[in-house]
């Protein structure tokens, strides 16, 4: 991560929510979720936390771009994540995501996720009302709307930047209802730091939201 001491404070804040965040009872799978608007970093900030974990269980990352139903299905991930994965896996150490089929549009296979080790959700949609009763740290990622902009369609191209306004659209109304933002128990602000970098589905096309 950067070296300027705002960033380098921040970071350290963010480790230490983390620590508290999973030092949890054993047998208990503490959940951390990473919410925000497309670009914002959440990805590459999940990414980061994996890379300089706190704790000595290494957590499982799901990424929400792999459970959307498509372009118009951030609503529909963010109530499976919650009902299929996150609410089942408090209440009995298991639950389960399905992936999305983007290349043939269609739903594809099951993966499951057992506690107790650690788990991170990162992408929007993620800190409904319904995801953060079940987290332990709730991450809402933010940074400056035309470098969010920027860094996304620069990662995506022409794929993302057709759907660029109907994605907006549906994350604007989902803000709207679920509060995420206000849902967040740590607010992180990633303009100044060094989130660039593509990633990949797990059908291997890169995406950034």
């Amino acid at each position: 991560m950067s070296r300027d001491p705002e960033s380098a404070a921040a970071r350290e804040a963010l480790l230490a929510a983390v620590r508290t965040a999973i030092a949890v009872p054993d047998g208990e799978t503490p959940v951390i979720l990473i919410d925000g608007p497309s670009g914002a970093g959440k990805s590459t900030l999940a990414d980061l936390l994996v890379a300089e974990w706190p704790g000595p269980a290494a957590p499982t990352l799901v990424r929400m771009d792999d459970l959307y139903p498509g372009w118009d299905g951030l609503d529909a991930a963010s109530e499976a994540v919650a009902a299929e994965l996150l609410e089942p896996l408090a209440r009995t150490g298991e639950g389960r995501w399905r992936r999305w089929d983007w290349a043939d549009d269609r739903p594809a296979e099951w993966h499951p996720v057992v506690g107790p080790a650690p788990v991170i959700v990162e992408g929007c949609g993620t800190l409904s009302r319904v995801g953060v009763a079940h987290a332990r740290l709730a991450i809402w990622a933010d940074a400056d709307d035309a470098l969010r902009k920027s860094r996304a369609l620069a990662r995506d191209g022409e794929t993302f930047a057709v759907h660029w306004e109907q994605w907006q659209g549906e994350f604007e109304r989902y803000v709207a209802r679920e509060h995420p933002r206000d849902n967040a128990t740590l607010r992180v602000d990633v303009t100044a730091w060094p989130l660039e970098g593509p990633r990949e589905r797990h059908d291997g096309t890169t995406v950034v939201v």
